[in-house]
C-alpha cells in the first residue's frame, strides 16, 4: 500500500481551493448576499436551501444538513473514498499527491499516464462491445437473449451491457494498430496469445458485462456465453487496474442509484445484479468469482447500514455465507446489520424475482433474512454437541475466538451474552477479564453530549466550539482569552475546546473547511458536525462580542462548578480550601444568579 498523504499538503489542497468554484463545476450556484446558493444536489427541494460560503470556504443545506469542505463535498457528490477524492482535488489544482515514507512508493508520472491510457482504452472496448450489440450483423442473436432474459433497453444501456463478436479479432484489429497498443491489449487481456504467439480476442461471442470501480471507470469485463460450450461465464483476469477482491459488479450503479443507501443486497452473478435493477431493486451487487473479501465487506459496511448476502440454500451457499461472516467479524461496527438469506433449491435472485415481483421479494429479505447472530450460532450449534460438557467446552473456544476479533462492543457483548445462554450460564475468567477491559476503554473515551442543540440553550463551550469553527481568527485576535487556565474536570467538554484553540493559533488564514478537515476521522468531529447544523447566521454579527461573552460565561460556570464542589466536601476541606471557599462565597453573587 502506498504511504500516508501528508497532512500539511492536505491543509494546503485546502488553502489553495475555493469551494465555490469547485461545487460550481458540479452544481451550478447563483449570488445571494455575500454567498451563493443552489437547490441541495444531495436532496430534492424545489426552492433553494444549499448555501456555499467563499469566506470560510463551507457549504451548508439548511434543509437536511448536509455541511463539509472541499473534500467533503467530493466525498459526497462524486461518491470517492477519501485518497480518490484527495488524487481529485489535487488533479483540479494540476498538483501531484506526495506520499510519506515508510509505505510502498506511490506511481511515478509514466506509471501514472500508463494507467490513465489503460482506463481510457478499456472504456473504448465497453463503447466498441455496446456498438457491436446493435450493429453487428449477428446482433439478433444477443438480442433475443437479453430479451428472453426480460432485460429492457434501459437497464442494458444503463449496465453498458454489450456483444463480443464472433470474430478471432474484432477487438485486435479495431484497437491493436501498434506494437505499444497490441502489448497493451495483452496486458489488459482484452486479446491473449498462444504458444504460436498467435494473437487473439480474449472474449468472442458473449455477451459483455463491464466492470467498474466505485469511480465509474471501466476496469474488466464478465462475458456470458450465448449457447453451451465453453465456461458459462469469462470474466477478466488480473491486471495492474482490476484486482477483483477489492471490486464488486454493480457496486458504482447502486451508488448512483441512491445517494444514501439505506441496503446493500450481494448476489452471486452478473445477471442477478441486472435482473433485480430491471425490476427497481437497484441496490445489489455481485462480487466477481471470488468470495466475499475482507476489502469487500469494508466497501459495504461503508457505504450502507444493512448488508444482506444472498446465497443459494444448499451446502456450497452455506459454505460461501460462512467465508463471508468470517472475513466480515473484524470490520463490523455497531450499527450496522448483517444477515444472510437462502433461496430455495434451483431458485437464484434472477428467477425469484421474476416470479414474485420487487415487493413480495423486499419482503423475503425483510422477512426471512437470517441477522448475523443467529447464522453464527446456528453454525457453530452443528458442530458442536452442546448436550454435554466437552461440546460446550469446545464451543466456547471457537466461538470466543470469533468474538475477540469483533472490534464492536455493543455487538461483541451481544454475543458473548448469547454464548453464555448457549452453554446454560458457563462463566470464564476470559469473559471476565475482556467485560472489564472494554468498559474500561469506554470510560477513557471522550464523552460529548449528542442530544439535540439549538442555539438558545446553547453551553459556553458549545458556543466558543462553534465561534472558533466558523471564525477561527478568533483565537488570535483575543490573545488573553485562554481556554486552558480552566479546569477540565470542572467544565465538560472543555478539552476538546483547548484542543480546538490551540489548532487555531497554530496557523494563520485559517477557514471552517481547515477546521473540519483536521478533526476529521476524531472522535469527537460528530459533535463539531452537529453544531454547524444549527443557522449559523447569528453568529456571524459582531463574533468578537459573543466570544468574549461566551468565554466570561465560561469562567463562572467554572466558579459555580468548583462553589459545589467545596460545599460537597464539608468539613473534609483543607486550609487552602477553606481560603478559597471564603473567596468563592464572598464573590457568589456574581454567578450564583445562573
Amino acid at each position: 500500500m502506498a504511504g500516508r498523504i501528508p497532512k500539511d499538503f492536505i491543509d494546503d489542497l485546502i488553502a489553495r481551493t475555493d469551494i465555490v468554484e469547485l461545487v460550481d463545476s458540479r452544481v451550478k450556484l447563483k449570488k445571494a448576499g455575500k454567498n451563493y446558493q443552489a437547490c441541495c444536489p444531495f436532496h430534492s427541494e424545489k426552492s433553494p436551501s444549499f448555501t456555499v460560503s467563499q469566506d470560510k470556504q463551507f457549504y451548508h443545506c439548511f434543509g437536511c444538513g448536509a455541511h463539509g469542505n472541499a473534500i467533503s463535498f467530493l466525498l459526497e457528490y462524486d461518491r470517492l473514498e477519501f485518497p480518490d477524492a484527495i488524487e481529485e482535488l489535487a488533479r483540479f489544482h494540476g498538483l501531484e499527491v506526495p506520499r510519506e515514507e515508510g509505505g510502498k512508493p506511490g506511481p511515478t508520472r509514466e506509471q501514472k499516464a500508463q494507467i490513465a491510457d489503460d482506463y481510457e482504452l478499456m472504456e473504448k472496448a465497453a463503447r466498441f462491445f455496446a456498438h457491436q450489440l446493435k450493429n453487428h450483423p449477428q446482433k439478433d442473436k444477443p438480442v433475443e437473449y437479453l430479451k428472453n432474459r426480460g432485460l429492457s433497453g434501459e437497464v442494458v444501456k444503463a449496465f453498458g451491457i454489450g456483444y463480443a463478436p464472433p470474430e478471432w479479432d474484432g477487438v485486435f484489429k479495431t484497437f491493436g494498430s501498434t506494437p505499444e497498443k497490441q502489448q497493451q491489449l495483452l496486458d489488459l487481456k482484452l486479446v491473449t496469445e498462444n504458444d504460436n504467439r498467435r494473437r487473439y480476442d480474449f472474449f468472442r461471442d458473449r455477451i459483455m458485462f463491464p466492470i467498474r470501480d466505485k469511480r465509474g471507470r471501466v476496469i474488466g469485463f464478465g462475458g456470458r456465453v450465448l449457447e453451451d460450450g465453453g465456461p458459462k461465464y469469462l470474466n477478466s483476469p488480473e491486471t495492474r487496474i482490476f484486482h477483483k477482491g477489492h471490486e464488486l459488479y454493480g457496486f458504482f450503479q447502486a451508488k448512483q442509484a441512491s445517494r444514501k443507501l439505506t441496503r446493500l443486497l450481494i448476489v452471486e452473478g452478473y445477471m442477478d445484479v441486472v435482473a433485480l435493477a430491471q425490476y427497481g431493486i437497484d441496490y445489489a451487487v455481485a462480487s466477481l468469482g471470488t468470495s466475499t473479501t475482507p476489502e469487500h465487506v469494508q466497501m459495504l459496511f461503508r457505504a450502507a447500514p444493512e448488508i444482506i448476502c444472498c446465497y443459494d440454500g444448499d451446502r456450497a451457499g452455506r459454505e460461501a455465507a460462512w467465508r463471508a461472516l468470517e472475513n466480515a467479524l473484524p470490520f463490523l461496527k455497531d450499527g450496522v446489520q448483517m444477515k444472510f438469506l437462502f433461496l430455495p433449491d434451483g431458485e437464484d435472485p434472477d428467477t425469484l424475482v421474476r416470479q414474485t415481483g420487487k415487493e413480495q421479494f423486499e419482503v423475503l429479505l425483510d422477512d426471512d433474512a437470517v441477522p448475523l447472530s443467529k447464522f453464527f450460532f446456528d453454525n457453530l450449534l452443528q458442530k458442536h454437541d452442546v448436550g454435554n460438557s466437552e461440546g460446550k467446552a469446545s464451543l466456547v473456544k471457537e466461538a470466543q475466538e470469533y468474538i475477540d476479533s469483533i472490534k464492536a462492543d455493543n455487538l461483541a457483548q451481544l454475543l458473548q451474552e448469547e454464548l453464555r445462554k448457549r452453554t446454560k450460564g458457563s462463566s470464564y475468567k476470559a469473559d471476565i477479564l475482556n467485560d472489564l477491559k472494554k468498559a474500561s476503554e469506554r470510560q477513557k473515551s471522550p464523552t460529548v453530549d449528542n442530544k439535540k442543540l439549538n442555539a438558545a440553550s446553547m453551553s459556553p463551550v458549545r458556543k466558543l466550539l462553534r465561534l472558533l469553527m466558523l471564525h477561527p481568527s478568533l483565537a488570535k485576535k483575543n490573545s488573553e482569552i485562554n481556554p486552558q487556565v480552566l479546569d477540565p474536570n470542572l467544565i465538560k467538554g472543555l478539552d476538546v475546546l483547548i484542543n480546538m484553540h490551540q489548532f487555531c493559533l497554530s496557523k494563520d488564514s485559517l477557514n471552517t473547511g481547515h477546521i473540519l478537515e483536521h478533526f476529521r476521522g476524531e472522535p469527537e468531529a460528530k459533535f463539531l458536525h452537529k453544531l454547524l447544523q444549527i443557522d449559523h447566521d447569528a453568529d456571524d454579527i459582531r463574533p468578537d462580542k459573543l466570544y468574549r461573552d461566551s468565554f466570561n460565561r465560561l469562567i463562572e460556570q467554572q466558579l459555580k462548578a468548583r462553589y459545589a464542589q467545596l460545599v460537597a466536601k464539608g468539613d473534609t476541606m483543607n486550609a487552602e480550601e477553606k481560603r478559597e471557599f471564603m473567596i468563592l462565597t464572598q464573590t457568589k453573587a456574581t454567578y450564583s444568579a445562573e
